[in-house]
């Protein structure tokens, strides 16, 4: 950890002790900015553009006694935009909306259900189609907690800038978060990003640092565009090490007669020495090559690596908590799992007659790996693919998608947008994932061969704009067949029949009076079918804010200060086993409905953020002594957030 931390530090210094006279590599010509909290208008860089440059280049200052370096100066952008010959820059966040919501969990408005901790496995609430069609590791408990490489932010930066960010939640839940970029010369931009998190357990710990997570993730940057414009390359590499020190929940009453339920610190838990281990490890580049006017190739490039290890000593009182069955040693569990792939797309792509195209082919390789494996289990996955946009104007447009994986798997996709609706349709067929096939561990092993998974879903959204009241009416209708989970017995199961999923719901936005808004968002779920029972998915799920927002002090302060509430409905949620890291059904403990209640000051001086987040505020004041996230996983007790975010433009 110290030499990584020394690395950084020493990587920093390089690059801050470089020229500081770096110029913009982007023309951004006509570019309008808005509020500095709003993004800056989308912005296509036309091809054969004229750029008002001297010899090749763009002067950094007209004037430089107006210049001021700030968040409109530090502009950032996607890969996904420069595919689709879109450049959107965006400027820095300094927004105080959600601010207090700094955990991914909090962030995705509480759609994941985890086990009440930071850091912790955590799986959606609603069905999600993967991204994916091919094959994945099938070890998703820490997605959530880490960025994928294809959406890296790529800076474009006329100062160096460096992003610092620091949280520090009740009961030592600390996280830590520092971003650098900078421009070495007017068309090439490095940078790097480091976060750590160090999460103590909030159920039995037994020191001060008896830590439940221990995670280091770091990526280097960079991105390079040719003088004359036509090449343009983006490349990082990324890393994440996370470590969870499971406990595997509450020792239920019922098992032990001393174990009660809401004690926190002091309650009972099932394991003390178990540990999961999830190392990745991902190098991406992308890069492209205009031909000429209407015509650009393209490549992308990526080499990931999973390495997931779960140890647990089976010789002191964890071993009550796993099956009785060992599969591969007595006194030791150890399951071994190491996914790696590289993936290689080449298409081309361009802007013709108002319309962008793209045609692609990728080539998927990989295997998992494990020692209890007679053999790898490999794949080799040939896609071709296209995409085509149509934007009538900046609110209308409609979109097509789809790649077909040889043979067997598809995906088509369309989208229709405008300034009253917006309507989606996805139709997908995809594989299982490597763990649900094969998988070999000391207390479970299978060798299964499941179909694919196939979804149709449409999903509508009515845009309602009044003066001070925006209102959006959805609804979400999933047909899923042959969908693959893991049933009671923690081992994946084949639904043999089908499942409808439907999900009406509003969104509202209202203005009161000048300086007091209400946010809210109710989801409400049916599923039936004969393959309901696979999805356990709370009936009524909702989110509510209000909350006080407006300067002070003559506008030298921004504030907000009000209360978050969250809600479901009563379910039978998934439970989770530690060993294969997954969640499974159950049907002997339902996670009763519960509001919970968070207080929260957030304010900006200035550039910088800080945020005072109560949480729980209606601890003690319920029918319950607290809730449950998932079964035998309390969620928080009253606690203190304190976080602070501060740029540096130069």
């Amino acid at each position: 950890m110290n030499k990584i931390l020394l690395g950084i530090c020493f990587f920093w210094v390089l690059l801050v002790a470089g020229s500081a006279q770096a110029q913009r590599p982007i023309p951004t010509n006509g570019r309008q900015v808005q509020n500095p909290n709003q993004r800056v208008n989308q912005r296509t860089v036309q091809e054969g553009e004229n750029q008002d440059e001297e010899n090749g280049r763009r002067t950094l200052l007209d004037d430089s006694t107006k210049m001021v370096f700030g968040p409109t100066t530090a502009l950032f952008y996607f890969e996904k935009d420069i595919k689709r010959n879109s450049l959107t820059l965006y400027p820095q966040d300094t927004s105080l909306t959600n601010f207090h919501n700094y955990d991914p969990v909090a962030k995705s408005g509480w759609k994941y259900q985890d086990l009440g901790n930071i850091g912790s496995a955590a799986t959606p609430v609603f069905y999600q189609i993967p991204e994916l069609i091919g094959t994945t590791s099938g070890f998703h408990a820490y997605d959530i907690y880490y960025t994928d490489p294809s959406n890296n932010r790529y800076f474009d930066t006329k100062s160096p800038f460096t992003e610092m960010s620091a949280f520090f939640g009740g009961g030592n839940r600390n996280m830590l978060d520092i971003k650098f970029a900078r421009n070495v010369n007017p068309r090439w931009n490095i940078g790097f990003d480091f976060h750590t998190m160090r999460v103590r357990k909030t159920l039995n710990p037994t020191a001060r640092d008896d830590n439940m997570v221990d995670q280091t993730t770091y990526s280097i940057h960079t991105n390079y565009r040719s003088e004359d414009g036509k090449y343009w390359f983006l490349g990082n590499f990324s890393r994440m090490r996370h470590v969870v020190n499971e406990i595997g929940g509450i020792i239920p009453p019922e098992v032990d007669s001393t174990s009660v339920y809401f004690t926190y610190e002091d309650a009972k838990v099932w394991l003390r020495t178990s540990q999961a281990r999830d190392l990745r490890q991902d190098y991406h580049f992308y890069h492209e090559y205009k031909v000429k006017d209407g015509l650009q190739i393209y490549h992308i490039f990526d080499r990931r690596k999973q390495d997931l290890v779960f140890d647990a000593p089976l010789t002191n009182s964890d071993s009550l908590y796993y099956p009785s069955t060992r599969l591969n040693r007595q006194d030791t569990t150890r399951n071994f799992n190491d996914f790696a792939e590289w993936r290689n797309e080449f298409g081309f792509k361009g802007t013709f007659g108002g319309f962008y195209y793209n045609a692609f082919t990728r080539l998927r390789n990989g295997r998992m790996r494990s020692p209890f494996f007679n053999s790898p289990n490999t794949f080799n996955e040939l896609y071709i693919g296209g995409e085509l946009i149509g934007k009538i104007s900046e609110k209308w447009s409609v979109s097509a998608d789809g790649e077909y994986l040889i043979p067997g798997a598809f995906r088509l996709h369309g989208v229709f947008k405008s300034p009253y609706l917006d309507l989606e349709y996805t139709k997908a067929l995809y594989k299982p994932t490597s763990l649900q096939q094969v998988y070999a561990g000391n207390h479970y092993a299978w060798n299964n061969d499941f179909s694919n998974t196939g979804v149709d879903q449409v999903k509508g959204t009515l845009k309602v704009d009044l003066e001070k009241v925006k209102i959006r009416p959805s609804l979400t209708i999933s047909r899923v067949n042959n969908y693959v989970f893991f049933n009671e017995q923690r081992v994946p199961e084949q639904a043999g029949g089908e499942a409808f999923i439907l999900m009406p719901g509003i969104q509202s936005s209202i203005q009161i009076g000048k300086k007091f808004k209400w946010d809210t968002e109710v989801i409400i779920t049916s599923v039936t079918g004969e393959a309901s029972d696979a999805f356990r998915i709370p009936e009524v799920f909702g989110n509510t804010r209000f909350y006080f927002d407006s300067p002070a002090f003559d506008e030298n302060i921004f504030i907000q200060f009000g209360v978050d509430v969250r809600y479901k409905s009563s379910y039978f949620a998934n439970a989770y086993f530690t060993a294969h890291q997954q969640f499974h059904l159950q049907n002997s403990f339902e996670v009763f409905a519960y509001p919970v209640a968070d207080v929260f000051l957030n304010f900006r001086i200035n550039r910088t953020r800080v945020l005072l987040k109560y949480n729980h505020l209606n601890a003690g004041l319920m029918n319950r002594e607290g809730y449950f996230v998932t079964p035998d996983y309390t969620g928080y007790k009253s606690f203190i957030d304190l976080g602070i975010t501060w740029y540096l433009f130069d």
